[in-house]
C-alpha cells in the first residue's frame, strides 16, 4: 500500500457538490491516489492548480459561471504539465475531439461506471490518451481518411468555443448585456458572436437563434 506522501494527487473541478464528494470518496477509496483539491469554478481552479500543481485535474465542461473548455486552454498554458481528464455529462461525440484540442488528455461521460473513471485517470496519469473505443475508433478513422467534415456532422461542430458558450448561455435564456458581464467582453463584441453564429447555423433572425439555443440545451441538458 502507498504512503500517503506517494500518493497520486487528483484535483476535481465540477460545480456540483455532490459530484465533488461522490468523485472524492472514489479516488480516497484507491491506494494510490487522492483528492489534493477541490473547485467549483474557472476563477478558485486557476488559482489552486497554479499555486500547487495536482499529478491530474479532472473538469467538467459545465461549471459555476465560467466554462471548462475555456478553463483547460487557459491551463494549458499556465500549468502546460498538468494532465487533464474530462468528466462530463454532454455529448462525447461533440466534445472529446474539442477537449482534446484545447488541451486534455481525455474525455469520459458522467454515465460510466466508478472503474472506468478510475481506469481513466490510471491511463492518463501513465502519459496516454484515454477516450472510449467508439470514440478513439472515430477519431482514428477521421485521420486515416483524412476527412475535414465534423465528426458528429452537427452544425453547431462549425462553431469555435467562444461561440459555443455564447450560443449556450443564449439558450439558457442570458440576455447581451449580462452574456457580455459574465465572459467580461463588450456587448458589440457579443453581439458580433451572435451574427456568426447565425451565419454558421444559417439562421435568418435572432428569434431562430434564440429558439435553435434552447433547443440545443435541452438537448444537451445543460438547464
Amino acid at each position: 500500500m502507498a504512503g500517503k506522501s506517494d500518493k497520486r494527487k487528483i484535483a476535481v473541478i465540477d460545480d456540483h457538490p455532490i459530484v465533488r464528494q461522490g468523485l472524492a470518496e472514489l479516488i480516497g477509496n484507491q491506494d494510490d491516489m487522492t483528492v489534493g483539491c477541490e473547485a467549483e469554478d474557472a476563477a478558485g481552479a486557476l488559482k489552486m492548480l497554479a499555486d500547487s500543481p495536482p499529478d491530474l485535474a479532472v473538469i467538467d465542461i459545465s461549471l459555476k459561471d465560467s466554462n471548462g473548455i475555456e478553463l483547460i486552454e487557459d491551463l494549458s498554458t499556465r500549468v502546460p504539465d498538468l494532465p487533464i481528464l474530462v468528466l462530463s455529462m454532454h455529448d462525447e461525440s461533440f466534445y472529446a475531439e474539442r477537449v482534446l484540442r484545447a488541451g486534455a488528455r481525455g474525455y469520459i461521460t458522467k454515465s460510466e461506471a466508478s472503474e472506468t473513471v478510475i481506469t481513466a485517470i490510471r491511463t492518463i496519469l501513465a502519459g496516454d490518451i484515454y477516450l472510449s473505443q467508439r470514440m478513439a475508433s472515430r477519431m482514428v478513422a477521421k485521420f486515416v481518411d483524412g476527412r475535414t467534415k465534423s465528426t458528429t456532422g452537427k452544425p453547431e461542430e462549425r462553431l469555435t468555443n467562444r461561440e459555443l458558450e455564447v450560443f449556450e448561455l443564449i439558450g439558457e435564456g442570458v440576455g447581451t448585456k449580462d452574456i457580455a458581464a459574465r465572459l467580461h467582453l463588450s456587448p458589440k463584441t457579443i453581439e458580433s458572436h451572435r451574427e456568426n453564429i447565425k451565419r454558421k447555423l444559417k439562421l435568418k433572425s435572432a428569434t431562430e437563434l434564440l429558439q435553435h439555443a434552447v433547443q440545443w440545451v435541452q438537448i444537451e441538458g445543460m438547464i
